[in-house]
């Protein structure tokens, strides 16, 4: 089970590298969200979790940051960019829910 789910995240990633970042969204923040660092955060947690557990701190960094996503999700009002933000969203909580798994 979890070396699927860190195939499914692989995979996820390598989709998410493939798309663009949308236009227009450099800059600009979302109830108080940077939303480039947004995006390099979750990328960079999920790269981390792909290596190996992450340490304490970064847990829980990983946990603040899906919880960020229920407040920025719905400001967004570009199509692409909901898409393209709930695809990083959605990995962000598949490294969470593997890290889950190496706690057990």
């Amino acid at each position: 089970m979890l070396e699927e789910k860190l195939d499914a995240l692989t995979q996820m990633m390598a989709q998410h590298m493939a798309r663009p970042f949308p236009p227009g969204f450099r800059g600009l923040d979302f109830e108080g969200q940077d939303m480039v660092l947004l995006d390099a955060d979750a990328y960079g947690y999920a790269a981390g979790v792909r290596k190996g557990p992450l340490s304490e701190q970064h847990r829980a960094g990983l946990t603040r940051l899906t919880s960020v996503f229920a407040k920025v999700l719905p400001a967004i009002d570009d199509e692409y960019a909901t898409e393209y933000y709930t695809h990083v969203r959605d990995m962000a909580v598949l490294a969470a829910e593997i890290e889950g798994l190496r706690e057990k």
